[in-house]
């Protein structure tokens, strides 16, 4: 394989670009493992008592991640994030005002290899989430085993994380006064094995206990689209029935996370490495589509509701694809 390698002379703006592009991929893939391998190391060093103090505040803040997290408005606006959005670039589209007297659940789509769509633009400021939606608070759910990493937890929380589960769904869209947004990447770990240039594939079909819980608690359900979210990473062929597919869905059944086999780009060279390529990604928020509270929604009821989801989404896509380089012939496909 033969590497192009990055000029001598690029300017330094695209080079912090780069820089905070990298952070973003050290904390999806490495940041909570030496968070825990820090926590191991001082719990048996001298400084073990802090190490026990921190076990002790961990016990008593346990369910944080399950009732709303703990945001921090400052680090969602680090200067940091800027660069990160120039660097693909991401931009962020509002198609209709949103209620902040109201909660939402937004159905985030594609869920792409490392979502970037939805960290880049609901859990920092660097697209202007609060000044295109004010009053509304965004917080992306995210798998529970991650909020049990010593350290790691604090750290996404400040950005809006949460935990996926049920409880910590229905406790945001339940609160009284409104204003909470709920992003659900729908397709989830399973859909990242199909991520890939090109790929319109929504694994969708099956995922309605987000529809369950908007009519149990009445929130608005919003379709969004991400433009180029499957064109940052290039997989290895896996095709169903494959066994490299088998051994990835098998331990994606283990242990809760899909392992996707990418590459793109390098931090020096543009053959080969873990870095995003360089390519927009737009994020197009829809229109919510009104719910009426159902405490014990019937499986018609759901059935109903997601039909229309289904409808509204693709009203989205087909809506949109021409702006985004796509053509005519090309649909999403719901599986």
């Amino acid at each position: 394989m033969k590497l192009e390698f990055a000029p001598l002379n690029v300017p330094v703006r695209r080079r912090l670009q780069t820089v905070a592009t990298l952070q973003w991929v050290f904390s999806f893939l490495a940041l909570a493992q030496c968070c825990l391998a820090a926590f191991v190391l001082l719990a048996l060093s001298d400084w073990w008592i802090v190490a026990l103090l921190y076990a002790g505040w961990l016990w008593l803040d346990w369910d944080t991640p399950t009732c709303g997290g703990r945001r921090s408005q400052w680090v969602r606006s680090w200067g940091m994030w800027e660069f990160f959005r120039d660097y693909f670039p991401l931009t962020l589209v509002k198609t209709v005002d949103l209620d902040p007297k109201k909660n939402y659940i937004f159905g985030f789509h594609p869920h792409g290899v490392l979502v970037a769509g939805a960290f880049g633009n609901f859990c920092t400021e660097a697209t202007g989430f609060s000044r295109l939606f004010p009053g509304l608070r965004s917080h992306l759910l995210m798998l529970p085993f991650w909020f049990r990493v010593p350290l790691f937890r604090d750290y996404i929380m400040c950005g809006g994380l949460v935990s996926s589960s049920k409880s910590s769904l229905s406790h945001l869209v339940s609160r009284p006064s409104g204003g909470n947004v709920a992003v659900i990447a729908v397709g989830g770990a399973p859909e990242a094995l199909d991520a890939r240039p090109g790929a319109l594939t929504l694994q969708v079909l099956n995922r309605k206990g987000f529809i369950k819980l908007a009519l149990k608690h009445g929130a608005q359900l919003v379709p969004v689209f991400s433009f180029g979210e499957n064109e940052l990473f290039d997989q290895m062929e896996n095709p169903s029935g494959s066994p490299l597919r088998k051994l990835q869905n098998r331990l994606q059944s283990i242990m809760g996370v899909a392992m996707p086999l990418f590459h793109a780009r390098g931090v020096f060279q543009y053959s080969f490495g873990l870095m995003p390529y360089r390519k927009p990604i737009h994020t197009i928020v829809g229109k919510p589509i009104p719910v009426v509270q159902t405490p014990s929604p019937s499986c018609e009821d759901i059935e109903c509701l997601h039909q229309r989801y289904l409808q509204n989404l693709t009203e989205l896509f087909e809506q949109h694809k021409h702006s985004y380089g796509l053509e005519e012939q090309q649909h999403l496909t719901f599986i």
